[in-house]
């Protein structure tokens, strides 16, 4: 999937329903469960550049 550039880390999460709520979208980036062009990222604020991808277990997102 792919979200637009600008957006949060946590916006994403749940526009790629990977997160349902703010709160599951917390949890996971708190959990070091989510991955930024392959590093843990654990600032769910994080704004999203075009080219970022985001991993979280077998889910990829694109941005762009």
């Amino acid at each position: 999937m792919q979200v637009s550039p600008g957006v949060t880390l946590g916006q994403a999460l749940k526009a790629a329903s990977i997160a349902g709520t703010g709160g599951e979208a917390k949890v996971l980036v708190q959990m070091g469960e989510v991955l930024v062009n392959g590093e843990v990222e654990t600032r769910r604020g994080r704004r999203l550049r075009e080219g970022d991808v985001v991993e979280v277990g077998e889910e990829r997102l694109e941005v762009g």
